[in-house]
């Protein structure tokens, strides 16, 4: 299955328990739901991974080999060094 779910507790002042409160109760989801999306919003606001498979692929972007960016720089050099160059006749020499 899965790992059983990790519990913390975390204090809200009263103000901000009634708002929450109420939004679970407008939305029909429970605070537990409501939490476990503004984590998860949180998380990718700071760039961070939400779930091991994102975890996962930001790991292996990081090994140069795989990175992209990082072997899209030397392409395009290869392929300006390959561009056709006009023929001297042709240029306007004769």
């Amino acid at each position: 299955m899965g790992d059983p779910p990790i519990r913390r507790r975390i204090a809200f002042d009263a103000e901000t328990w009634h708002a929450l409160n109420r939004l679970a109760l407008d939305s029909g989801n429970r605070l537990q739901d409501l939490a476990g999306e503004a984590f998860r919003d949180f998380l990718r606001k700071h760039c961070r991974p939400v779930t091991l498979r994102d975890a996962f692929v930001e790991s292996v972007r990081m090994q140069p080999a795989t990175d992209r960016r990082a072997r899209a720089a030397p392409l395009r050099e290869r392929l300006a060094s390959h561009r056709l160059q006009p023929f001297p006749e042709l240029s306007g020499g004769a």
